[in-house]
């Protein structure tokens, strides 16, 4: 790998792990026309951060706009298939999709889908929530440190396999940058979203993981999965024992992030009411609390800020993704 693929990666972040119960609102000033219900299209199977992040909003936004919210989960195709429901839409404002960072910023360049772009097909609406990523082992994986990890690694080229969420997302990236970055030989498992992927490494399937924190929090506390190291450019206050990446030597800095968007053709009255209403779930005390219990932050970014962000990554992703020869299998 060249120079330029070792920069600190950046990302925007990720997720919490419970729904919360919904703050006090003026529901008046954005109800939902004719309480029309609202379906909350998730690109992956149950059991992810990007199914967390849908959970976690859906109860007060539709509290909010006064009408029922429903997460509907359509995994497969690297986001691509829950992608292209939402673009294909009614733009009505009834059915939206809660997008992972890695699907709608690396996916389009490593696994195009014919006819569909989700920059292009998509409006950004709102930004919910972003958190770096955590490498975790299986309980009786034959390290305890990442220091551990790496000697063992190296001493067993081929014969450490880490889970992925698919192809080109930003889980497979992030741990083919690490691999470039340590000198290891890792063996890639894909999936069809993180929760298959957490469930065999929980069943002792597969050896390691890098993924967004809600998801892997509880298992960490009981003891289920070990945290070898988070790859923000800090500590999670959530588990501040588990050191970062840069302190372990790898200048390796990766997060998440996930939003909210619409089919593109929405009206503006429509999208900026929604997107308010967003703002005002996110910035609750209640939402942002929840997420930092589960290592992720509550941002909230306008339409603008958020189509500003996706472009900024984008452009980086794809000069990363050049000079690593990063393929998706």
């Amino acid at each position: 790998m060249t120079p330029i693929s070792r920069r600190t990666l950046i990302t925007g972040a990720a997720a919490a792990a419970t729904v919360v119960a919904a703050p006090t609102f003026m529901g008046s000033a954005f109800a939902q026309p004719a309480g029309k219900p609202i379906t909350l299209v998730v690109p992956t199977p149950a059991g992810g951060t990007t199914d967390i992040a849908a959970r976690l909003l859906a109860e007060p936004l539709g509290k909010l706009l006064g009408t029922s919210v429903v997460v509907d989960n359509r995994g497969g195709a690297n986001g691509n298939i829950g992608g292209q429901l939402v673009a294909r839409a009614p733009a009505d404002g009834t059915t939206l999709l809660v997008q992972y960072s890695g699907y709608q910023c690396i996916t389009p360049l490593l696994q195009p889908a014919a006819g569909f772009d989700p920059g292009k097909d998509l409006k950004p609406l709102g930004h919910l929530i972003d958190a770096p990523q955590l490498m975790v082992v299986r309980s009786n994986f034959p390290a305890n440190t990442f220091a551990e990890f790496l000697q063992y690694a190296r001493a067993n080229p081929g014969k450490v396999n880490y889970a992925s969420s698919g192809n080109g997302s930003l889980q497979h990236v992030t741990t083919e940058l690490l691999k470039d970055l340590t000198k290891t030989y890792l063996v890639h498992i894909p999936y069809r979203g993180t929760g298959q992927a957490l469930t065999d490494l929980l069943g002792g399937s597969v050896d390691f993981t890098i993924t967004t924190p809600p998801p892997l929090l509880p298992h960490i506390r009981s003891g289920k999965l070990r945290a070898l190291m988070v790859t923000g450019r800090t500590r999670l206050a959530a588990l501040p024992e588990v050191p970062t990446a840069t302190e372990q030597g790898v200048p390796l800095v990766a997060s998440s992030w996930f939003a909210v968007y619409g089919p593109n053709g929405i009206p503006t009255e429509t999208s900026a009411r929604i997107s308010a209403a967003i703002k005002q779930v996110v910035e609750s005390d209640t939402f942002r609390k929840r997420a930092e219990e589960q290592g992720a932050k509550a941002v909230f970014l306008n339409s603008a800020e958020l189509a500003k962000l996706e472009t900024t990554e984008r452009g980086m992703w794809s000069r990363i993704i050049k000079v690593s020869g990063i393929k998706a299998d």
